[in-house]
């Protein structure tokens, strides 16, 4: 394995592909293309409190997670409000290495920049220019701060994803992602192991020392899927337990229930019967209704006619007794004619002051049909401001469920018809009046209390709404306020463009000479570009059949390399075939190795035992001879 793989090996997923070098491993942050043009950022960066605030956030996040520690690099109180360009560069890898910490900065910090924004998709990488990183105080300052702020952002929601701060949304959105979660700790820590081994020349022993390492990654992994699928086991019993319960009550229901054809064509029947009477119903009131009032006006007509016929009947009697008693002469004659003059005359007078009475009934009937209208008029504009203020109807938002609608509680006979067709008539009630002879009460021709509790309703909800007003007074305001100021940012903002005017029409002079120049050299570019085109034409007349011995050769290169592959793949498995028997003999080596060993062992041991037996035995003769 050469340096260069093994250096390939090693790299983390963000790492970019050389220009140069072979291809490495494509960051995930790669998506879609970005569109075209340079997007506007919405965030207030020239403002000074968003950037206090981006700064404060900024170095309570370096200062929790000791970045001068990390770094050996100090930062003071005024860093984030004017850095310096070492300051920048510390801060933009410290945090670029929270993200990707395997990867290493080797070219200048103006040239890694934009490339690692445009892999974190960085919304707007294409508004920073390499000039601008090359120095980044002065007005840039607040783009880079923002971009830095934006970072460590980033860096926040990867460590909250890597706690698992976002598995409870999750199950709340009925999304199950322990399976991912073990995974991703399988991948992570097998990950991290891979780039913390170091290669070696053998491939083979890399990739066992390896599969050793990640070994305990996998048991891990195998050990929480199978409690994981006990939880599901556990769980599925339950469900499928309850699923049987379920399964045996829908079938004693069926069995209870009786023939449901039979009883949807009762329920059919029966609901066109309703109907049917229910369209009958109201017709069958209007002409109950009609039929009480009619008997009603007649038993009325029949007891007023039986009592002036019994009256009339006693009078007559009485009269034709009186005549009887008493007899009739002339000057009794005279005196009843006299007498009937006069009370004619007073049955003159009586008349015309009757028609006097009736001509002022008449127009206080008009005065008082007049102020019924205006009556009228004011209850229908109550009702109207009662639902354009939303007391109407009883479900509307300030109603709270109480009754704010005001109708008149009056009779729906035709008005005035005693002073107009001059009789009363029983069983017909004036509409102004609540019976014949009687009119309203002030109280109860209104359906409501207004000076009561709706008075005091009204009170309560006119507080509200001026509590409301008065909250929408300081809001216009505050929003007057804020046009003022930015009516003042505007009038700063027209100055700057002006003075940018200026310098633009300073660029336009500067372009049209410009202009002038690069005509003169593009008509001497056309002349050389139509010079090259002729030796271009030249030059594809013979390419093209260098093109042909080209592809020839490829062809004939392409059979070779897959002659070579198949030559190659046997040679592997001559290689295997061979290591395999040598590793057989190495074994049947050992093991003969070892059993010598054994043997020898114990030819020692026994040499050893007899020496040490002779040894004895020449102590012991050598004691008796001195004995």
């Amino acid at each position: 394995m050469s340096a260069s793989q093994s250096l390939q090996r090693r790299s983390s997923v963000y790492s970019r592909p050389s220009a140069s070098g072979p291809m490495g491993h494509q960051s995930f942050f790669v998506q879609a293309p970005i569109p075209a043009g340079v997007p506007r950022d919405p965030r207030p960066l020239k403002e000074r409190g968003f950037q206090n605030t981006m700064a404060e956030e900024l170095q309570a996040y370096l200062t929790q997670n000791n970045f001068e520690m990390d770094m050996k690099h100090s930062l003071g109180p005024n860093t984030l409000k004017s850095p310096t360009q070492k300051d920048f560069d510390y801060m933009f890898q410290w945090l670029y290495g929270r993200i990707d910490p395997a990867y290493r900065f080797q070219k200048n910090i103006a040239a890694e920049v934009p490339p690692i924004l445009k892999q974190l998709r960085y919304p707007y990488e294409k508004s920073i220019t390499k000039s601008q990183i090359a120095a980044v105080g002065g007005q840039n300052w607040s783009a880079f701060l923002g971009m830095l702020h934006w970072i460590m952002q980033l860096s926040k929601m990867l460590e909250r994803y890597e706690m698992g701060d976002f598995d409870d949304a999750c199950a709340q959105a009925g999304v199950d992602v322990g399976g991912d979660r073990i995974i991703f700790r399988f991948l992570s820590g097998a990950y991290k192991t891979f780039l913390s081994t170091p290669p070696s020349d053998d491939p083979e022993a890399d990739d066992e020392e390896f599969q050793a390492q990640v070994r305990p990654y996998i048991e891990a992994m195998a050990a929480e899927f199978e409690r994981g699928n006990k939880a599901y086991a556990e769980d599925l019993e339950v469900f499928e337990a309850a699923n049987a319960a379920l399964l045996r009550q829908i079938e004693e229901a069926e069995r209870s229930v009786p023939d449901t054809t039979k009883l949807d064509k009762a329920h059919v029947i029966l609901v066109e019967d309703i109907k049917k009477f229910e369209e009958w119903v109201p017709h069958g009131e209007k002409k109950t209704h009609k039929f009480e009032t009619q008997n009603e006006s007649l038993r009325k007509d029949i007891e007023h006619w039986d009592e002036e016929f019994v009256n009339a009947a006693h009078e007559k009697k009485a009269l034709q007794k009186a005549v009887d008693e008493q007899g009739i002469s002339i000057e009794d004659i005279d005196r009843m004619n006299g007498e009937r003059e006069r009370l004619q005359k007073g049955l003159e007078v009586a008349k015309t002051r009757l028609e006097e009475a009736r001509r002022k009934v008449t127009e206080r009937e008009a005065e008082a049909s007049s102020k019924l209208t205006d009556l009228e008029a004011v209850v229908d504009e109550y009702n109207s401001l009662c639902y354009r203020v939303g007391l109407l109807p009883s479900t509307a938002t300030n109603a709270k469920g109480e009754e704010y609608e005001l109708h008149l509680s009056l009779t729906d006979a035709p008005a005035f018809s005693s002073s107009q067709l001059g009789a009363t008539q029983y069983g017909e009630l004036d509409r102004l009046l609540a019976d014949a002879s009687t009119g309203y009460h002030p109280a109860k021709i209104l359906s409501l209390d207004l000076r009561g509790s709706v008075k005091s309703q009204l009170n309560g909800l006119r507080i509200k709404i001026n509590k409301r007003r008065n909250a929408a007074r300081d809001n216009d305001e505050e929003n007057r306020r804020l046009l003022d100021e930015l009516f003042e940012a505007i009038d700063d903002k027209k100055n700057e463009v002006a003075a940018l005017e200026h310098r633009v029409r300073a660029a336009e002079e500067e372009f049209e000479k410009t202009k002038e120049v690069t005509s003169t050299q593009k008509l001497a570019s056309d002349a050389q570009i139509e010079k090259m085109e002729k030796e271009l034409a030249k030059m594809r007349a013979g390419l093209t059949e260098s093109v042909q011995l080209m592809e020839q050769r490829e062809m004939n290169t392409n059979i070779e390399y897959e002659q070579l592959t198949l030559r190659a793949n046997a040679l592997r498995e001559e290689l295997h075939t061979e290591i395999e028997r040598m590793l057989n003999d190495i074994i049947k080596f050992k093991v003969h190795i070892q059993k010598s060993l054994e043997d020898y062992e114990g030819f020692i041991v026994e040499e050893v035992e007899q020496e040490l037996s002779l040894e004895e035995e020449a102590i012991e003769d050598t004691i008796k001879t001195d004995e």
